[in-house]
């Protein structure tokens, strides 16, 4: 694995350096260029395609026994240009089967015997599912009769598995309350540049999932409670009238609302009182679902505006233990989070109906779901559920590939949780956190891990590498472009990037290109710069050079990449003047850029300082040097 990332970083790196105005492209991306599905401006090609799905799944879950059984029938549509001999399907909770690859160990609590198929047909024939201990979270299928381009299949399977002692992404939280997500067999992505994805799941990595449409049973005893993603179908039949009424309520209610207090669960009361209810969840053009029960977490809700020009409303829900402190705020900071992210930024309406955080151990985002942990911090809580609800976006509206490029999620989540930050904390506060919890530990670390290019597939990385350049490099990227460009051109960019790809599959050259396009600019050289390179932030201030104007002051760039930075001067008058330089100031020669000083006064010294741009040495930032 290492091998293969030193090679592309040779290969990027001398790309990048050769021509600042070509960026590299494996084999297999330039072939659907060629295809003609993915255009050179951005926009999706006119061979565009995309695979899609519906599902309906019937689960039933009966705590506290940790059996959950499931019976689906997808029908898969083939919308390729290619016949297709084989299907893959994937089976995320395998990750627990003893001898999963995995990134790292897993106590006994975490395994389970995994995911048993008991029932499988192809097109109404009954078909023998052949495990395989070649497979654990994937699996190949081949088809009796090709699937022919444009037409579709159907499959039907029967399954259960065992939820683990030991809740992730999902799993037991207690012995009554389940979080319940990628808990059902599912098609893989066949897509345009890549084929089937056949990407192991290791625990370390997320996800890539088309665009289907959903219908979800889960059934559990009276007294529990379900919540997930889509609307949920008839909650008047589900719900005593009173918490009926109540849920409708705060659909258009700015107030938050408690749906369920802890004395009501107690009651035993609160749902319809047949021994077993069918809880059904309906979803449109959507990636996944996932659904938390419980028999005593109390319900909040409330509504809020994310869509000025129509009006609509968003539901934002929690789910909680009453005595998690930090939770009984949860709606309120769901309603801030939508309501920024749909006026600020992105500055896009919060596409979907609702969003319910759930007490979990997560703190891991799903389609109009949030599993979050609770904490004694406050402002912590709200910091980690502003983060997860931004991921509506990327991955989940923008349908980004998580698992082979993370940084096109991660890193908007990571730079949207500093924006929102600062407008939550004020900016000081923010941006210390972000250094702190986003950077420090990347730019101080001099391991060769570090310099891996951000563009790096991220299925074939681990450990630091893969984290840092998910989260903290990829978002002082697009922070740096926001600098580069401006708020107003940077916003249009991304609307439009958002516009012409939501609800498809967008690959980073998509991005890039867009950029590129809308904002009439070849920014080559800066994304080669940010992604493309091993280069890192160091930069290094000389003694400055008067001349008639004022001075001119020389600054190296030693670890290459084009990040902004403010020149602090101090005169002899003791007054202070600060310099902003966007990276435009690396465009002509990124290793050494020459800043004017236009003034009359004298300095007496100054500093450079590129603030969440942390410098790797910073010994080398002011002048005159300290001894």
């Amino acid at each position: 694995m290492f091998r293969y990332a030193l090679l592309l970083i040779l290969a990027v790196a001398g790309c990048s350096y050769a021509n600042a105005q070509h960026l590299y492209m494996p084999r297999d991306v330039k072939q659907a260029f060629r295809n003609g599905t993915r255009a050179a401006d951005g926009q999706p090609g006119k061979n565009y395609w995309q695979n899609r799905a519906r599902y309906n799944i019937n689960i039933t879950a009966l705590p506290p026994d940790r059996n959950i059984r499931g019976q689906e029938e997808i029908t898969y549509i083939n919308n390729s240009p290619d016949t297709l001999e084989h299907l893959v399907i994937k089976l995320f909770l395998n990750i627990h089967k003893p001898g999963a690859p995995r990134q790292s160990g897993a106590p006994a609590d975490y395994l389970t015997d995994g995911v048993h198929i008991d029932g499988f047909s192809v097109n109404g024939e009954q078909r023998r599912w052949r495990e395989s201990s070649r497979y654990f979270t994937w699996q190949p299928v081949p088809l009796a009769m090709p699937l022919l381009p444009h037409d579709s299949v159907k499959l039907t399977f029967d399954w259960h598995y065992q939820v683990s002692l030991i809740s992730n992404r999902e799993g037991m939280i207690d012995s009554t309350t389940y979080f319940l997500a990628y808990f059902y067999p599912r098609v893989a992505v066949y897509d345009d540049y890549n084929g089937w994805d056949q990407m192991t799941f290791t625990d370390a990595h997320e996800f890539y999932s088309d665009f289907n449409d959903y219908t979800v049973t889960v059934n559990v005893p009276k007294n529990y409670i379900v919540c997930g993603t889509g609307t949920l179908q008839q909650p008047e039949k589900l719900l005593q009238p009173a918490f009926a009424k109540r849920l409708q309520a705060s659909q258009t209610s700015g107030e938050i609302i408690h749906i369920v207090n802890n004395q009501e669960l107690q009651a035993k009361n609160v749902t319809a009182q047949n021994d077993i209810n069918s809880w059904q969840f309906k979803a449109s053009n959507i990636p996944d679902m996932a659904f938390g029960i419980s028999d005593h977490f109390v319900w909040d809700a409330s509504s809020v505006v994310v869509d000025d020009a129509t009006q609509r409303r968003a539901s934002v829900q929690a789910m909680y233990n009453d005595t998690a402190a930090d939770y009984h705020h949860m709606v309120s900071f769901g309603r801030h989070a939508l309501s920024w992210l749909s006026h600020k930024w992105p500055g896009v309406p919060y596409p979907y109906e609702k969003m319910t955080v759930f007490q979990g151990y997560a703190d891991m985002e799903y389609p109009m779901m949030a599993n979050d942990g609770s904490t004694p911090d406050t402002s912590f809580t709200k910091f980690v559920a502003e983060h997860e609800i931004a991921h509506t976006y990327m991955p989940f509206y923008m349908g980004i590939n998580e698992t082979r490029y993370g940084f096109m999620d991660e890193g908007w989540a990571t730079t949207f949780e500093l924006l929102i930050g600062r407008d939550d904390q004020g900016k000081e506060k923010a941006e210390e956190l972000y250094k702190q919890f986003r950077v420090d530990y990347w730019i101080h670390d001099p391991g060769a891990d570090e310099d891996i290019p951000i563009i790096t597939p991220g299925d074939v990385l681990g450990g630091a590498g893969l984290g840092n350049n998910e989260y903290g490099k990829a978002s002082l990227g697009y922070l740096a472009a926001k600098d580069l460009l401006g708020d107003a051109l940077f916003k249009k960019c991304l609307h439009a990037f958002m516009d012409r790809w939501h609800g498809k599959h967008p690959i980073p050259w998509d991005f890039f290109n867009t950029f590129n396009n809308v904002a009439g600019r070849n920014l080559n050289w800066f994304w080669n710069s940010w992604f493309f390179s091993p280069d890192y932030i160091d930069l290094a201030a000389h003694k400055p050079v008067a001349n008639a104007q004022g001075y001119t002051l020389q600054v190296d760039n030693i670890g290459g990449m084009a990040a902004p930075f403010d020149v602090n001067i101090t005169y002899t008058d003791g007054s202070t003047d600060t310099l902003h330089q966007t990276p435009g100031v690396w465009q002509a020669n990124l290793q050494q850029a020459q800043v004017r000083i236009p003034t009359k006064k004298k300095i007496q010294s100054l500093n450079i300082d590129g603030g969440i741009f942390m410098d790797a040495d910073v010994t080398n930032n002011v002048w005159p040097a300290k001894g």
